[in-house]
């Protein structure tokens, strides 16, 4: 049985180049304060799931506490998909994309209310080739510029700007793609195909305006001439996304995708390698995550 006294929290030491002691012993401080057992578990990138997994199953928490971005969030949530649980973040990685989507606060103790306290939501999910994603994944470019990035050293925006300067250097050419839905066929020549289930990328590009975490569908957004100056733009985070010749947006439930050759593929900022092939269908209602009030 659960216990709402349990907190089991998550943290990922290395994302987004932050030390993790204030976080920590903020979490620490407010279950003290309201008497709450809470048991801590740093992610190592080994076995981590077999070990998250059997903590969960020793304490029984109605809230997990995440400490990280978008790719700890997906990990988490991946592991124990067959749970029923609360989740609440806290926003320290490289890319916070979910929680600027959702308006969470820059303040840390903001954000530990929300996670503990605040009601959950209950979230969509996308499935992509046997894998969850609960934010942003894309083919082509900035999949490339993800690779990079986590094959350097440096992490953090910094790290985000070196490597898209790399990525924009060494830059393929346009690959040709066929997306196929139960609304149609669409056949495209891009630089960058993204699978959004929400709306921004973490430098709070907006990327998909129609995007609704809650709505039983996900869209495909389909850049078809993706420019260098474009490009460096979404990096940094200045650029009003418009529908228009050049950006194309199909809202559906399933699709599969398909490209003429291997193209580079991350889900939530998190490479996931070259593919030529992708099946993605909509998980309905599938994560609780506790928001801050008056979002989706």
């Amino acid at each position: 049985m659960q216990s709402e006294k349990n907190i089991l929290m998550v943290v990922n030491p290395i994302s987004g180049d932050l030390d993790k002691v204030d976080f920590v012993e903020a979490v620490h401080a407010y279950c003290k304060i309201n008497k709450l057992l809470l048991k801590t578990f740093f992610t190592t990138g080994n076995e981590d799931a077999i070990e998250l997994s059997r903590l969960y199953q020793k304490y029984k928490p109605l809230r997990i506490i995440i400490v990280g971005g978008d790719g700890t969030i997906k990990f988490v949530a991946d592991t124990l998909q067959n749970e029923d649980v609360i989740f609440g973040i806290i926003p320290a990685g490289s890319a916070n994309g979910l929680s600027v989507d959702l308006n969470f606060s820059k303040i840390l103790n903001d954000n530990i209310i929300v996670a503990f306290e605040n009601d959950p939501i209950e979230i969509d999910m996308v499935c992509i080739n046997g894998q969850k994603s609960l934010h942003l994944s894309d083919l082509g470019l900035n999949a490339e510029l993800i690779k990079n990035y986590q094959n350097s050293g440096i992490r953090g925006k910094v790290g985000y700007i070196l490597q898209s300067i790399n990525t924009l250097t060494d830059e393929e050419l346009p690959f040709n793609a066929v997306i196929t839905t139960p609304e149609g066929k669409t056949e495209v020549n891009s630089k960058m195909i993204v699978v959004a289930n929400s709306q921004k990328y973490g430098t709070g590009v907006v990327i998909n305006p129609i995007g609704r975490l809650n709505d039983g569908k996900f869209e495909i957004v389909i850049l078809k001439n993706l420019n260098l100056i474009l490009f460096s733009k979404i990096v940094l985070g200045n650029m009003p996304l418009e529908s228009g010749d050049d950006v194309t947006i199909i809202s559906t439930s399933s699709a599969t995708i398909t490209t003429d050759v291997p193209v580079h593929f991350q889900i939530d900022g998190e490479y996931c390698g070259l593919t030529t092939s992708l099946t993605i269908e909509i998980l309905e209602k599938n994560f609780k995550l506790a928001v801050p009030v008056h979002q989706v």
